[in-house]
């Protein structure tokens, strides 16, 4: 049983989750988890390594489905409409739901065909200058465009790992999501390199729904404003960050906000 905080705004949910289960051949990963996604905050999920909110992260934009034994069961809804449906369309669905992950994942292409490549196959540049234009966009509002502008041809892997990662964010951007969801995208990189991808989180607030999976408590009070904290596959509670960190209701999220455990 979740503990939800009573004292939360509402908020309309871009995405929904309904008691949603995921299982690894008989292994239960997920169990009977509820929350909704709103575009107003950034919403994080928090807990032990291990505890299923990678796992459930992954099933919200169905990651999930390419790791033969998963299924998930349950409801997860994007603008109401159920995103496991038959006849859906996953690429589609990328689109909307982009990803980022731990380590920075750029395409051995140029800087500038990691932008394009998106825009291109889902067909939303007509011509080289509309393209242009996206990159451009895309590499400014992942605060990349000053670093890299000289040097667009060159491979995306030459670039630090802090610049790989916002040239990842940039790339889901490209492709006009309406959520972003983040997995430790800061665990690979330095305090500098850190300090720049929540600067950017914060800047993104309010434009796409965003969910942060971090290991780091500090992180998660800096960039969020609703936290879920999950352990053992359940999301054990779920309210305004400032009130998990300083006003938990279980002891389960006391201990760990406590480096009890974890």
């Amino acid at each position: 049983m979740t503990v939800v905080h009573e004292n939360l705004e509402q908020a309309d949910a871009k995405m929904g989750a309904r008691s949603v289960s995921v299982f690894y051949g008989d292994k239960k990963a997920i169990d009977d988890v509820s929350i909704d996604i709103p575009t107003e905050y950034v919403t994080a999920f928090i807990g032990p390594s291990g505890c299923g909110k990678s796992t459930f992260l992954r099933s919200l934009n169905r990651m999930n489905d390419t790791i033969a034994s998963a299924r998930v069961e349950g409801e997860i809804t994007l603008d109401g409409e159920d995103i496991y449906k038959s006849g859906m369309d996953v690429v589609q669905l990328r689109a909307r739901v982009g990803m980022v992950f731990q380590k920075p994942n750029p395409f051995p292409k140029s800087i500038y065909e990691n932008i394009a490549y998106g825009p291109k196959i889902h067909g939303l540049a007509e011509g080289k200058t509309e393209l242009d234009e996206i990159v451009e966009q895309s590499l400014r509002r992942a605060g990349l465009w000053e670093e890299v502008k000289d040097r667009l041809d060159d491979s995306g892997t030459a670039l630090s790992g802090g610049q790989q990662q916002r040239l990842c964010i940039a790339r889901a951007i490209a492709v006009d999501p309406e959520v972003i969801l983040m997995d430790e995208p800061c665990s690979a990189l330095d305090p500098i390199a850190t300090a720049k991808i929540e600067e950017l989180i914060d800047e993104l607030n309010g434009r796409y729904a965003i969910v942060i999976v971090t290991h780091s408590m500090q992180q998660a009070a800096r960039v969020s404003q609703r936290t879920a904290f999950f352990h053992l596959g359940k999301m054990v509670e779920y309210g305004r960050t400032s009130d998990i960190f300083t006003n938990p209701l279980e002891q389960r999220t006391q201990d760990y906000i406590t480096g009890r455990y974890g």
